[in-house]
C-alpha cells in the first residue's frame, strides 16, 4: 500500500480553485521561496503518512459544499515531489467522479524517464493546473527562491502543449517581482502558452513570518511591506490582460 506525507488538511477552501475546495497540503518542497508562508511543509521527512483512501474518504464528507464547480485541491509544500502517490491519487479521485486541482510551482518537472511517462499521466488525470511562476528572470529566480527556473517554464510549455487548463499566479513583493519590466516579460512568456484561463496577482503579506522564526530560520523579508493598491493593479494591467482564445 502507497502513503503519501500530509503536512495538513483544510475542507474549505475558497482562493485555490474554483469553487469551495478540500485541501490537501503535501510535505516537502525544494523550493526556498523568501516570503513562503508555509515554510513548515519544506523537510519532506515530517507530516503524517495517509493514504489516498483515507484522504478522498475524507474529503467526500465535504462535498455537499462543493456545488457543481468545487472539489479537491492538492497543495503543499510541492505536490509533484511525491509524484507517484500523487498520480495515484488524481486517479482515484477522477474515478469517484471528483474535479481535483494541483497547485504546484512546477519545480520537480523533468522530461526524463521514467518520470516524463508519470507526468504525461498527471497532466491527463488532472482537471486543472496552479502554477506559479515566481520571477521570470532566471538570476532573479534563484535569488528568491534558491532554485532555477527553466525547468519550471517547461512545465508550463509542456501543459501548453497538451491543452491542459492553466491558472497562472504571481506573488508581488515590492522590490523583488514588482518590476514593470520583468512582469511585461513575463506576461510575454504567457502569451506564448495556448492554454491559460486565469492570472492571478497575489499581493505579498508576512503572515507566515513567525513559522520562521519557530524553526529558527531568519526571514529575510522582514520589514517589507505589502504592495499598495496602486502597484497591484499596475501588475494586474500587464499581467491580467485577457488571455488568448
Amino acid at each position: 500500500m502507497r502513503y503519501g506525507n500530509i503536512h495538513s488538511l483544510e475542507s474549505f477552501g475558497s482562493v485555490d480553485g474554483p469553487g469551495v475546495r478540500f485541501i490537501i497540503f503535501f510535505q516537502g518542497c525544494p523550493m526556498r521561496c523568501r516570503y513562503c508562508h508555509n515554510a513548515d511543509t519544506w523537510r519532506s521527512d515530517a507530516g503524517e503518512r495517509r493514504t489516498a483512501d483515507e484522504l478522498l474518504d475524507r474529503a467526500e464528507r465535504c462535498r455537499a459544499y462543493w456545488g457543481d464547480r468545487g472539489g479537491v485541491t492538492v497543495s503543499g509544500g510541492e505536490p509533484l515531489m511525491q509524484l507517484d502517490f500523487l498520480l495515484e491519487l488524481a486517479q482515484k479521485a477522477k474515478r469517484r467522479g471528483i474535479h481535483i486541482c494541483v497547485d504546484t510551482s512546477g519545480q520537480p518537472f523533468t522530461r526524463r524517464e521514467p518520470a516524463f511517462s508519470k507526468f504525461c499521466r498527471l497532466a491527463e488525470t488532472v482537471d486543472l493546473f496552479l502554477v506559479d511562476i515566481k520571477h521570470i528572470d532566471p538570476e532573479k529566480h534563484r535569488a528568491l527562491t534558491g532554485q532555477p527556473n527553466e525547468n519550471i517554464l517547461d512545465f508550463l510549455r509542456f501543459l501548453s502543449e497538451r491543452g491542459r487548463p492553466v491558472w497562472i499566479r504571481h506573488v508581488l513583493v515590492p522590490g523583488i517581482t514588482d518590476n514593470d519590466d520583468d512582469l511585461r516579460r513575463t506576461r510575454g512568456f504567457i502569451d506564448t502558452l495556448s492554454n491559460v484561463e486565469r492570472v492571478e496577482v497575489l499581493p505579498y503579506h508576512s503572515l507566515g513570518a513567525y513559522k520562521w522564526k519557530a524553526l529558527g530560520l531568519s526571514y529575510t523579508l522582514e520589514g517589507v511591506e505589502p504592495p499598495g493598491a496602486e502597484r497591484v493593479k499596475n501588475a494586474e494591467t500587464i499581467l491580467c490582460k485577457e488571455v488568448k482564445e
